[in-house]
C-alpha cells in the first residue's frame, strides 16, 4: 500500500497517546463535563490548522457531534475577525487571544489551547491569561508540551514531532472529546 508509512506513523502516534495518556484524557474530559453541567463554556483556539481544529471542535458542541441534543456553550476565538485584527493591529498579534479571554471567560471555564509545537505566543499568553481569570487550562500540544506544558492544568501531548501526525492525533482527540461529551451529558 503506497500510504502505508504514514498510517504506520498515526496508528502509533494515537496508540503511544492512549498507552501512556489516557487516564489525563479521561480527566480532562470529567472537568469539561463539569464545567459544562455548572453552566461554564469552553474557549478553543489556535493558530493555523488548529485554529480550524478549534473551530471545528466548537462547531460539534454548539451545534452536534453524532446526536440532536441540547446545545452545549462553547466558543472558538479564531473566527472573530474584527476582534482578531483590531487586536492584532492595535496590540500586537501575541495578545489576539488573551484579550478575548479577558473579555470572555470566567472563572471555572475551560480554556482549551491547541499548538503542535506548544511555544506559540499567542496560545501560551492566553493560557496565561487564562489561569489569572481562574479558568481550567487544557493543552493539545506535540511530545512534551513545549512552554505549554507548564501552563495547562490538563496536558494532552501528542507523543511525536510531526506536525500533520500530531494534527491527526488532536482530531481524534477532541471527536473522542465531542463523543464522550454527548454520552455523558445527554
Amino acid at each position: 500500500m503506497k500510504y502505508s508509512s504514514t498510517i504506520q506513523e498515526l496508528d502509533s502516534a494515537a496508540r503511544e497517546f492512549f498507552a501512556g495518556r489516557e487516564e489525563i484524557f479521561e480527566n480532562t474530559l470529567q472537568v469539561i463535563c463539569d464545567s459544562l453541567q455548572a453552566g461554564g463554556k469552553i474557549l478553543a483556539f489556535g493558530n493555523g490548522g488548529s485554529a480550524a481544529q478549534a473551530q471545528h471542535f466548537a462547531a460539534e458542541l454548539v451545534n452536534k457531534f453524532l446526536k440532536i441534543r441540547p446545545a452545549f456553550a462553547a466558543i472558538s476565538l479564531t473566527t472573530d475577525t474584527s476582534a482578531l485584527t483590531s487586536i492584532a493591529n492595535d496590540e500586537n498579534y501575541s495578545v489576539v487571544f488573551s484579550r478575548q479571554i479577558e473579555a470572555l471567560g470566567t472563572s471555572g471555564d475551560v480554556a482549551l489551547a491547541l499548538s503542535t509545537s506548544g511555544n506559540s505566543p499567542s496560545v501560551t499568553a492566553a493560557l496565561e491569561a487564562a489561569r489569572e481569570g481562574g479558568l481550567v487550562t487544557v493543552a493539545l500540544t506535540g511530545k512534551g508540551g513545549g512552554r505549554l506544558a507548564e501552563l495547562a492544568d490538563h496536558l494532552l501531548d501528542v507523543p511525536s514531532t510531526s506536525t500533520p501526525r500530531i494534527q491527526e492525533v488532536h482530531l481524534l482527540l477532541l471527536h473522542l472529546l465531542a463523543e464522550e461529551i454527548e454520552i455523558r451529558l445527554t
